[in-house]
């Protein structure tokens, strides 16, 4: 009996496990386990227990459970179990508002001790104590449903999304096309319009458009994943890698979807999503209300009754599927995606940014601070470019046209500005004349303005339009002489020099040459 105390010490006054116990005492598990559920079924706690006889104790240990009569008035256990799926009931609660009534009923252990007794005759899953309005399982089902394309002949899959509520088992089903991030969002949204409501906690499968990366500590929600549940005020709980009683819920959710709904649908031919969701959509309401086969009511009723009220509200309006990427800042200080280009601050080249995308606009950001607003690029559209993210001389070259490079060349002189406007008139295209334009302004930082106006007066005269001209009468001195000044002296008559005729008569042999002969 000492041990016996001893045992009973170690687990309701310390708190240990059964197998410390046996370990410390030196006994076997299941003997602690049987000797804990003794004393439970008796009704002892651990004070009582210092203060009673060895014989005495042992009566109330080892006599034969069968014969000890339970109190007159049993406690609904049905009742017990749907009550505990309301937020903040337990059983403490329960048990005290049962002794209020029944004022000689069970203590709290044995109230422990025969609910769970009861308990176990449920299924596994219905066992399972959510709190109402807690938690919502999804996943997507195994089986696809196939729909026909009635013009190509040809079959396509279509996948099944599933939600289900943890406290009422109220499902949500609907076909979607793929298991795309975009599908993957839209049908949470439609999910929770669906039950009217946000449930507190949301727990999907580790797949890829759910969680990135898989940590049993900190797992990696995908970015628009977690930016949806920011939206809806939900928390996102991955379920454990490899354990499916995690989210058993939905597993089994999904057990009664393939059996009640597509099994059902089985022989039915679909053409299109739509007519399938339809469908689906008449099945699901039947099964939601199908009674309990160990409880009162439905999946439907107790939903109804018990998970509805504890949602939270929808908000005003349904989340905006958009995207996040990591990126960094290219040379040309751009970002890509989805294979178009957007601009941002120059000074963020090589750094690592954030890309936040909606259907009509991409946003991109640098270290939580929003740097760059653009309308989102249409399929057959490369850049956008904002003149504000560009290096001072880049915003020079991109805003060149004939009339700014032509206002640049009179800031120099009138002559600058003339010989730039007859150089653009000559050009099939601006582009062909941007660069000697610019080749001529530049000059005015190697010689004086008056100089680089003067010279241009001077190719203007010989109707020299190309850089090469202008830099080369600066570079003889040519713009300092007036322009009645011969520039080289006449060609002294000599007989191996020939004259405009020799040219006009189409290049031949010269009288004087054949005579030679």
């Amino acid at each position: 009996m000492r041990k016996i105390r001893e045992i009973l010490k170690l687990k309701w006054q310390d708190g240990l496990s059964n197998r410390q116990i046996a370990t410390s005492c030196n006994v076997s598990p299941s003997t602690v386990s049987d000797l804990v559920q003794r004393a439970a079924h008796a009704g002892l706690s651990w004070p009582s227990v210092q203060e009673m006889t060895d014989r005495a104790l042992e009566a109330m240990l080892y006599v034969d459970v069968s014969i000890r009569k339970p109190p007159q008035a049993m406690p609904d256990w049905q009742k017990v179990h749907k009550e505990l799926s309301r937020p903040g009931v337990t059983l403490k609660l329960l048990w005290w508002e049962y002794k209020e009534i029944q004022s000689d009923g069970f203590q709290y252990t044995q109230f422990c001790y025969h609910y769970r007794q009861w308990a176990k005759h449920l299924d596994v899953v219905m066992r399972q104590h959510h709190k109402a309005g807690e938690k919502v399982f999804v996943d997507w089902a195994g089986q696809t449903v196939p729909i026909h394309n009635p013009v190509t002949g040809d079959t396509s899959d279509a996948y099944l999304f599933v939600a289900t509520l943890g406290a009422t088992n109220y499902a949500f089903v609907r076909l979607y096309p793929s298991m795309d991030l975009r599908n993957w969002i839209q049908a949470h949204c439609v999910a929770f319009e669906f039950f009217g409501g946000i449930p507190a906690i949301v727990v999907p499968d580790n797949l890829k458009t759910g969680v990135t990366k898989p940590n049993y500590y900190d797992p990696d929600i995908n970015p628009t994943y977690a930016d949806m549940a920011r939206h809806y005020g939900v928390v996102v709980l991955p379920a454990r890698i490899r354990k499916p009683n995690d989210k058993a819920k939905v597993e089994s959710a999904v057990l009664h979807v393939e059996r009640k709904i597509l099994a059902a649908l089985r022989d039915h031919t679909f053409f299109s999503i739509e007519e399938a969701n339809e469908a689906i959509a008449e099945k699901l309401e039947g099964m939601n209300n199908e009674p309990f086969q160990k409880l009162e009511g439905s999946r439907t009723s107790w939903f109804l009754e018990l998970e509805k009220p504890a949602l939270k509200p929808l908000p005003p309006k349904r989340y905006e599927f958009r995207q996040w990427k990591k990126a960094t800042v290219h040379m040309d200080y751009h970002v890509e995606f989805e294979k178009h280009l957007y601009s941002v601050p120059f000074k963020l080249v090589g750094k690592s940014v954030e890309i936040l995308a909606t259907q009509t606009m991409v946003e991109v950001f640098y270290q939580g601070m929003l740097v760059a607003t653009h309308k989102r690029l249409g399929k057959w559209e490369r850049y956008s470019t904002k003149t504000e993210h560009m290096p001072a001389s880049h915003q020079k070259y991109a805003s060149r046209s004939p009339e700014t490079m032509e206002a640049w060349a009179g800031k120099i002189g009138d002559h600058v500005q003339e010989w730039a406007h007859h150089l653009f008139e000559r050009c099939q295209h601006p582009e062909q004349g941007y660069r000697s334009v610019l080749g001529v302004i530049q000059l005015s930082s190697k010689y004086t303005a008056e100089r680089v106006d003067n010279a241009c007066k001077r190719a203007i005269s010989y109707g020299a339009y190309s850089y090469r001209s202008v830099k080369s009468i600066l570079e003889k001195g040519l713009d300092n002489l007036s322009l009645d000044h011969p520039v080289q002296a006449a060609l002294p008559d000599h007989e191996n020099v020939r004259g405009a005729k020799y040219y006009a008569a189409g290049g031949g042999e010269s009288e004087w040459a054949f005579n030679k002969r």
